[in-house]
């Protein structure tokens, strides 16, 4: 369950209100890096969890509760900006709102669908979607992607950070990049918690995978390189299940050419130089052709001699 209380984890002020600056918000709330994928990640994948893993569960949902806190902060700072801004639209310019919206840089949606307030899309007004949502299953893959959502989402918000001036955003922003930072690490140390999570999943016995190419550099240059030496061509892996190598090319024994097509689901024109027919098949059909431009001549030979005949006949 979740409780709710009227007032804001964080304090939001705007000292000089930016639409544009607002539509830039809305990537952090509805983007790919938003505080939305984050918020729901966290929840599906804590959902996913059986009750043995009763610790990550609470870990996960301690902190989308967090997240869903970091969405009322951003969506405050978003109607703030659009709604106090100095270039606001006056009571005058109100039939032409949309038009001043987008001269201003806000995003018109942000006046003619929401108010002037916040919106579940990304900065180009493109809506939220679960697609951006990683929730396996598997622990130690999500802890993974979970690393990899703080560190897009800080990477966004130290990029708002260095694109406003106002001191108010500069602050909530700050609070936000800190949180990234502690979540980065909560989700490292909890990797580091599980029992030899690596290769994902672990569980999967390792004797079946190909052994020549599981702890394989594979090069695909075009020419042959030789090993750079580099630390993933070279030394032990850092599962410690096996050694890397390095391979100048790759094995390059598949077919490529697919098989023919059922005939029933696919009708291919007729290609009598590509299709393989016999040449008895072809044969025939030259000798159709052949018998239909002899018919062809015979008959205009007959209607000729007719015509020659009528003639003739009248001139008689």
């Amino acid at each position: 369950m979740f409780f709710q209380e009227p007032e804001l984890q964080y304090e939001v002020t705007v000292e000089e209100p930016d639409p544009h600056f607002a539509k830039l918000l809305q990537q952090a709330i509805g983007g790919q890096e938003g505080e939305m994928r984050v918020a729901m990640q966290y929840m599906f994948q804590a959902w996913a969890l059986p009750e043995e893993y009763e610790e990550y569960r609470n870990l996960l949902m301690e902190t989308a509760a967090e997240e869903l806190g970091h969405i009322e902060m951003l969506a405050s700072a978003v109607t703030k900006n659009l709604r106090g801004s100095p270039k606001q639209m006056s009571e005058d310019a109100q039939e032409t709102a949309a038009a001043a919206a987008s001269m201003t840089g806000q995003n018109p949606r942000q006046f003619l669908s929401a108010g002037q307030s916040a919106m579940p899309v990304d900065s180009n007004g493109a809506p939220f979607t679960g697609n951006y949502i990683v929730a396996s299953g598997n622990l130690a893959g999500d802890l993974y992607a979970n690393v990899m959502a703080e560190s897009t989402g800080r990477t966004l918000a130290t990029r708002l950070w260095e694109y406003t001036d106002d001191p108010g955003m500069k602050d909530m922003l700050s609070y936000l990049i800190a949180r990234d930072t502690m979540h980065q690490n909560q989700w490292l140390e909890a990797l580091e918690t599980l029992d030899d999570p690596v290769p994902v999943p672990a569980s999967f016995p390792q004797e079946q995978e190909n052994q020549d190419f599981n702890y394989t550099f594979m090069s695909t240059r075009r020419e042959q390189q030789p090993d750079p030496g580099y630390p993933w061509t070279e030394g032990e892996a850092p599962d410690g299940k096996g050694q890397f190598s390095y391979a100048a090319e790759q094995p390059g024994d598949g077919e490529v050419i697919a098989p023919e097509p059922d005939p029933m689901t696919n009708n291919v024109p007729n290609r009598t130089a590509q299709s393989g027919e016999t040449s008895e098949s072809a044969d025939a059909a030259e000798t159709d052709t052949e018998t239909d431009s002899n018919t062809t001549a015979d008959s205009n030979t007959t209607a000729d001699s007719d015509a020659a005949n009528e003639s003739t006949s009248t001139d008689e």
